[in-house]
């Protein structure tokens, strides 16, 4: 969307902050920081999304793409389910610390089972899972000093532990049959906030904002290590040092698509919504829509450390179509993001990711190198030309979100 000219016309930032003073920007409720115990307990979901890369990586076939999506599906909801209850409960709380502690425990058994999760590991990581959305489960109940929110922990109660139960069933089976009760199991758990409702909730809105910000940075993280991985094995020669330069401009480009202004904006707006509209924002603009994000990121991984390992050859299917499609889902995850929050398009990067998308046909049939470099260019430009076209309009928003 083209920003409009304001009273004394200059450029308007699309999204309308810059047209809020800066004292508007402040929300009025005392926020909480993230706090270490949160941060220590992410640590165990850099090391999950870090396998499900190696998953997909490891079979870059449809059906592997599939379960490694599925499995991304699942983690990202644990984790979402973790950051609405650190964000509602007391973390310096004794009872709060020792069950995030087992959760974090059997977390770490559900990411080392991840690599086998739909083989010989499929039982470990449905039991393990179980005792992650379990503990949840406890937690909101008896250590929530709000009536409302153990009430609403326990409304979530059926439709969490009918989807681990699944998890648990799909271990069973194999095949199409397992990644059928996968699906029905994600279906189930996503549904269930919707299904019953945010009435009893609360939420720190700033707090809320930065854990999900920081899990954006764990990701790309993630994406670095995969590269730098790749890079390891493959060997340090003039090929694979582009290719390495070249991932973190693709990094650095999707990183400042995100925190430039994105993420400021939309923590305002977080802010300045209230009630079950606030509930509601929050439900749909991170827990749902963040998933796209994340699983761009995690697909871009993927294709980047084909990349390296192959950087004078033409890239396999699918982790060519990682590659782009992992770009584009990153960007419309944005759209729908922008969407949700202020009911207005951006245009660049909807134009930005159908480009991307029709990279698909053409990109298993050039170069690793060439797909890659393509990729950072397409990214680069739509960075270079928000800056340039929206520069006072993102001067001033940035200013408004200063303490």
């Amino acid at each position: 969307m083209s920003p409009s000219p304001d009273r004394e016309g200059t450029r308007v930032w699309p999204w309308h902050d810059a047209e809020v003073p800066a004292a508007e920007h402040k929300g009025t409720d005392v926020e909480e920081r993230v706090s270490p115990l949160e941060l220590f307990f992410d640590l165990v979901f850099v090391f999950a999304i870090t396998q499900v890369t190696a998953l997909i990586a490891a079979d870059p076939t449809w059906n592997g793409l599939l379960r490694g999506l599925l499995v991304l599906a699942v983690i990202w909801w644990a984790w979402a389910a973790y950051a609405w209850l650190t964000n509602t409960l007391d973390t310096d709380e004794s009872r709060t610390r020792v069950v995030m502690f087992l959760a974090m425990a059997a977390m770490f058994v559900v990411a080392l089972s991840i690599p086998n999760a739909f083989g010989e590991h499929a039982l470990l990581f449905a039991c393990a899972y179980l005792v992650v959305r379990a503990a949840h489960i406890v937690l909101y109940g008896y250590a929530a000093n709000d009536v409302g929110v153990r009430v609403a922990g326990r409304r979530l109660a059926p439709s969490t532990l009918l989807a681990a139960g699944l998890l648990l069933a799909a271990a069973a089976l194999d095949g199409v049959a397992q990644v059928g009760l996968w699906t029905l199991a994600v279906a189930i758990d996503y549904a269930g906030p919707v299904m019953v409702g945010m009435v009893g909730w609360t939420l720190h809105a700033g707090h809320f904002a930065e854990r999900h910000g920081l899990i954006i940075i764990i990701a790309f993280g993630e994406s670095i290590v995969a590269a730098g991985v790749g890079a390891e094995a493959a060997g340090l020669d003039a090929g694979v040092l582009a290719a390495g330069v070249l991932a973190i401009a693709i990094a650095a480009a999707l990183w400042w698509a995100y925190f430039d202004v994105v993420a400021l904006v939309a923590e305002r707006h977080l802010r300045e919504a209230s009630g079950a509209r606030r509930l509601a924002m929050a439900r749909d603009s991170y827990s749902y829509i963040h998933l796209l994000m994340i699983a761009g990121i995690v697909l871009v991984a993927v294709g980047v450390k084909t990349t390296i390992a192959k950087v004078d050859q033409p890239l396999p299917t699918v982790p060519a179509v990682a590659l782009v499609g992992g770009v584009a889902l990153y960007l419309l995850g944005h759209i729908a993001f922008r969407l949700r929050n202020v009911r207005t398009l951006n245009k660049q990067r909807l134009v930005m990711a159908v480009g991307c998308l029709g990279l698909i046909p053409v990109a298993p049939s050039l170069d690793a190198l060439a797909i890659l470099a393509i990729i950072a260019a397409f990214c680069t430009s739509l960075i270079l030309y928000e800056a340039i076209r929206f520069r006072e309009a993102r001067a001033r928003v940035r200013a408004a979100a200063r303490p």
